[in-house]
């Protein structure tokens, strides 16, 4: 039973919608009670078949097979409804398959028989739009890859599936050895090209259940379902390994990198998304960290330190929010004079129910989540402002020296941010020492040598950090801007008894003054020790002995008392 629709006013209606439909949408058709067609509009015949009548056909005949029963269903409803009835349906025309929005009305003739009206619009331009869209919003723009968005659904799922099934999975974070190195000899595009080519090496040495995902820079991460051993991890590593190393031929050059891997398995190294990637980044920098080219699996006995505890690392950055982070100056003496040259600033953090927390406990953790940029950049700058206050107390002229950690060597505004800090505190450049280590040096030569001159022209001064314990090596004494060399204080404790020891503090000590480098000994806890070393010629005293480390208040009292004591002394 057809419910009952207006009539007509005459029994040319037929006629008058014929003469319509050619001003109405991109398809239209008239259509009996049955779906079939009765008549099809110009525009419609020429898009689907260019000089063949439709009229005789089913309206779903035009469509794909997959299409066919919910467009017949559409038709149906329309029939038993007053209102029009709505879908999406794909059409076959002579070039191609389009979508269309599909409007299916129906009336009732002048001889009250059912007839459809059915109205299309073609969304093909729209649908392919709104995929573009979808797709850019889920995939890196540059390689195609899932990009950290995606990731992160693929890692619920992944989640997600292993709880139902128990069957875990592992995740792999890579990162190109030395792609820094092209991109900044060469630019971005040779750069870009590179990180295309190896995206495709890396995909292909993957199963199609596998998730490969590009994070940021040339950061990758895989998802490997039912990959759980450590041993399949290996192989499948060796392959990604084996592949990155095969040189790559970009505009003309012959370039080589190479990636180092971090992997961790769920449940067993993390029961989230969070706890993985953390893992498996930690392990990824222990990878570069000893020899690069490797995989390293995140080990829950080896990797025990608290830095890897995703709970502080959430407190971490409430820290930040919250301003608990201070810091210490500890001062750095004159060893003949014993008057204060300068201070080393000390970041620390003033946890509200923890207290203190060490810088061995927080600092490994903000160089592995990178928030040791944003700390160092702090630091670099309320350092150089608060010397410049020190120096109103002393009446002199006073220095500062400020750690480098190897993210923020690494760092490509580290200038733009020590620029910035002296700028800010009205310092000369000569009144900042920035300490780095050894491995620092030694990881990318190219890199420090070209980062240290740039330094070093802005009469910034560089000290090598915890010398003769890292990579031993004396061809950078030669090759980099140094200035200074600080004394661990492994060679130190056991001064001046330790015949070792005051042989190795004499070599580096002599070196120091043949290449006319200034010396810092740190770690000095007593007058037996200072007086050692004074003795045989090093310039700077640093250690409990001759200063704890203070907050800025305690300081500034500490010069006051220091700026007496050489008046008195002076008359």
């Amino acid at each position: 039973m057809v419910p009952k629709h207006p009539a007509p006013p005459s029994a040319s209606l037929g006629i008058q919608l014929d003469s319509l439909m050619e001003a109405a949408g991109d398809v239209v058709f008239r259509l009996n009670g049955k779906g079939e067609i009765l008549h099809a509009s110009r525009r419609t015949i020429d898009l689907i078949s260019p000089g063949v009548t439709l009229s005789g056909l089913m309206l779903s005949d035009l469509a794909p097979l997959a299409d066919r029963p919910a467009i017949a269903a559409v038709v149906k409803q329309a029939l038993g409804s007053i209102r029009p009835a709505r879908l999406n349906a794909r059409i076959n025309a002579h070039a191609a398959t389009h979508l269309f929005e599909l409007q299916i009305s129906a009336y009732a003739t002048a001889t009250d028989e059912a007839e459809l009206l059915a109205i299309g619009r073609n969304i093909s331009t729209q649908q392919a739009t709104e995929e573009r869209l979808r797709h850019l919003a889920t995939h890196d723009a540059l390689t195609g890859l899932p990009n950290r968005s995606l990731l992160s659904d693929r890692l619920r799922m992944a989640i997600a599936q292993a709880r139902r099934t128990g069957k875990g999975f592992s995740v792999l974070v890579l990162d190109l050895d030395g792609f820094k190195k092209v991109n900044d000899a060469l630019g971005h595009p040779v750069g870009d090209a590179l990180l295309r080519v190896a995206s495709e090496r890396l995909r292909e040495m993957l199963r199609d259940v596998d998730t490969l995902a590009r994070v940021g820079g040339d950061e990758f991460v895989a998802v490997l379902p039912s990959t759980l051993t450590e041993a399949d991890i290996q192989i499948v590593a060796r392959r990604m390994i084996s592949a990155i190393q095969l040189p790559f031929d970009i505009q003309g050059n012959a370039l080589y990198v190479s990636t180092s891997i971090g992997a961790a398995i769920y449940p067993d190294h993390g029961d989230s998304e969070v706890k993985l990637l953390a893992h498996a980044d930690t392990a990824m920098y222990r990878a570069k960290e000893t020899g690069k080219a490797r995989c390293v699996i995140y080990n829950h006995q080896t990797f025990t330190l608290p830095e890897h505890d995703v709970s502080m690392e959430a407190a971490m950055f409430e820290a930040v929010r919250n301003g608990e982070f201070l810091l210490h100056y500890q001062p750095i003496v004159d060893a003949e004079t014993r008057q204060i040259m300068g201070f080393e600033a000390l970041m620390r953090w003033m946890h509200p129910t923890l207290g203190l927390i060490s810088p061995l406990q927080f600092i490994p953790m903000a160089e592995n989540n990178g928030l040791i940029n944003l700390l160092g950049a702090w630091v670099l700058k309320a350092a150089c402002v608060q010397i410049r206050r020190f120096e109103e107390a002393a009446g002199r002229r006073l220095y500062v020296a400020v750690n480098v950690s190897p993210r923020q060597f690494r760092n490509d505004q580290f200038l733009t941010i020590m620029d910035e800090a002296i700028a800010l505190s009205g310092l000369h450049g000569s009144q900042l020492l920035l300490e780095i280590t050894e491995g620092i040096l030694m990881s990318d030569p190219e890199h420090a040598e070209a980062l240290l001159t740039a330094i070093a022209a802005r009469d910034v001064r560089i000290a090598i950090d915890d010398f003769g314990t890292g990579y031993s090596s004396l061809a950078y004494l030669k090759n980099f801007p140094i200035n200074t060399l600080k004394i661990d204080r492994a060679f130190i404790k056991d001064l001046p008894l330790s015949i070792k020891d005051a042989a190795i503090c004499n070599v580096v000590l002599s070196l120091a003054s043949h290449l006319n480098l200034s010396t810092v000994a740190e770690g000095v806890e007593n007058e037996d020790q200072l007086e050692f070393l004074a003795t045989q010629g090093c310039a700077l005293i640093q250690g409990f002995h001759t200063g704890r480390p203070l907050l800025p208040e305690a300081a500034l009292a500490l010069l006051k008392t220091d700026a007496c004591s050489v008046a008195a002394v002076n008359e």
